[in-house]
C-alpha cells in the first residue's frame, strides 16, 4: 500500500525562512503556577533579554543567551519573565530590563530584530526564539488589563494566558495571519510598492486574512483589492513567524486571470508586471530595482518562481 506521503518534499520549505527555525522545546502542556520559578531557579536556565522592543546583545560576541545572575545585575523585570521553553542545555526564558538601563557603558548594546538576522548577528537558531520572546514581550506589554471589565490581569501559564481576577476572564496571545503572495502570469510576475520602502523595492502583494476567510479566498481578495487582479489557482509555498509585532506570513503564488492592473493608490505607490529575466537581474542585483531583502518571505517566493524552470 503506497504511504499517504509519498511523493510530498522531504525538506520543509519554511524552514528556510529568517525566524523559522526554534530548537526550543515548548512543552505546552507542562506550564502551570510553578513553570516559571522553578525554570529560573535551574543554574542552566538562560534568558533572552529585551529592552523596549530591542533585543540586548553582548558587545563583541554572538551569544544572546544571558545567565540569571547577569540578568538580575541588569535589574531584570520579574513580572515579565516568559517561560519559552526548554533547549537540550536547559530552560530559555525572556524578559525585559528597564528602558533607562545604560547598555554602552556595560559593554552592551540593543538591536532591533530585523537587523539581528539581515546582519546575521546571530546564530540563526537564536532567531526563531528571539522572535517568539518579543512576541509574547510586545502582547504583555500592551495587554495589562481586562478587555472585558477593564481591571489589571495577571500573567499565568508561564506567560502564555493573562487572568482578570476580578470576572475571571482569560485572554491569550494573539498571532495575526497575513497572506503575502506573488501573482503569476506565465512568464511574468505582479510587484507592487509601498511608499514606505525603502527606494527601488519592490516586493510582493500582502494583506491580514479576514474572520471567516480561509488562506485561498485572503489570497485572491487582496490581490484584488490592490492590484485589480483576479486569481484563480492559489498554491501555498512556506511560512514565517515575523515578530513585527506578531504575525505569522503565509507565502502562497496565486495564477493570475487578468492582465490589466487597476492599483489601489491608497496601498501603492507603483504595481507592474515583469518579466522573468528582469527578475533574475533584479535578484542578482544588477538593476536599479530592488528585490526584498533574504530575510522575507518575500524573496523566497519571488526566487522560488524564478527558479522554476
Amino acid at each position: 500500500m503506497a504511504n499517504f506521503f509519498d511523493g510530498s518534499p522531504t525538506h520543509e520549505p519554511s524552514s528556510g525562512n529568517a525566524f523559522a527555525r526554534n530548537p526550543i522545546d515548548r512543552r505546552s502542556e507542562e506550564r502551570g503556577e510553578t513553570s516559571i520559578p522553578t525554570a529560573f531557579a535551574d543554574p542552566a536556565a538562560r534568558l533572552y533579554l529585551f529592552i523596549g522592543d530591542k533585543a540586548v546583545l553582548k558587545d563583541g560576541s554572538s551569544d544572546p543567551l544571558f545567565p540569571v545572575d547577569a540578568a538580575e545585575a541588569l535589574n531584570l523585570r520579574h513580572e515579565t519573565l516568559i517561560l519559552l521553553g526548554w533547549a537540550a542545555t536547559g530552560p530559555r526564558l525572556a524578559a525585559t530590563i528597564p528602558d533607562e538601563t545604560p547598555l554602552e557603558v556595560r559593554g552592551l548594546r540593543a538591536i532591533d530584530l530585523r537587523a539581528l538576522a539581515v546582519e546575521g548577528l546571530v546564530p540563526p537558531e537564536h532567531l526563531g526564539p528571539l522572535a517568539q520572546g518579543r512576541s509574547l514581550s510586545y502582547w504583555h506589554a500592551r495587554h495589562g488589563f481586562c478587555s472585558v471589565c477593564g481591571q489589571p490581569s495577571v500573567m499565568k501559564s508561564g506567560g502564555y494566558r493573562r487572568d482578570c481576577p476580578s470576572c475571571k476572564a482569560e485572554h491569550f496571545p494573539r498571532t495575526d495571519p497575513v497572506v503575502i503572495m506573488l501573482a503569476v502570469d506565465g512568464e511574468r510576475c505582479l510587484l507592487g510598492r509601498q511608499s514606505r520602502f525603502p527606494p527601488g523595492m519592490y516586493s510582493c502583494l500582502a494583506g491580514f486574512v479576514e474572520p471567516g476567510e480561509t488562506i485561498e479566498d485572503a489570497v485572491r481578495r487582496e490581490t484584488f483589492e490592490e492590484a485589480g487582479i483576479r486569481l484563480g489557482r492559489v498554491r501555498y509555498h512556506s511560512s514565517q513567524p515575523w515578530p513585527f509585532p506578531a504575525s505569522l506570513m503565509i507565502g502562497c503564488h496565486g495564477e493570475a486571470l487578468n492582465r490589466d492592473i487597476v492599483p489601489d493608490e491608497r496601498e501603492l505607490e507603483d504595481c507592474r508586471w515583469f518579466e522573468r529575466a528582469e527578475v533574475k537581474a533584479i535578484l542578482a542585483g544588477t538593476e536599479t530595482i530592488k528585490a526584498p531583502p533574504p530575510i522575507a518571505i518575500a524573496n523566497r517566493l519571488i526566487r522560488n518562481w524564478v527558479d522554476a524552470v
